[in-house]
């Protein structure tokens, strides 16, 4: 089974919400938390790096980059202010 691990940012603490490129993602049935780290149940797809052949032909308007990319967000409380990571998921765990 593929999965995802992202780190919380230092604050979170038990009341937050978690999105996937928008989605509302829900406990226990997308991702389990472990400690200071969210474990998602399937692979979240990143970009990776360019090659120089695929910079050239951007460069050159021949073509974009159209890669699947998900960003993670978290949105949780710290001192009464409500805040927003958008963190970075490691795949392949």
């Amino acid at each position: 089974m593929d999965t995802s691990r992202v780190r919380l940012p230092a604050g979170v603490g038990a009341s937050y919400e978690v999105y996937v490129n928008g989605i509302r993602q829900q406990p226990g049935r997308d991702f389990d938390r472990l400690g200071d780290e969210l474990l998602f149940r399937r692979a979240l797809a990143q970009e990776g790096r360019l090659g120089p052949i695929r910079w050239l032909s951007m460069l050159l308007g021949v073509a974009g980059t159209y890669r699947k990319h998900e960003t993670v967000d978290v949105i949780y409380e710290v001192e009464g202010r409500r805040t927003v990571a958008t963190l970075t998921p490691n795949s392949g765990v």
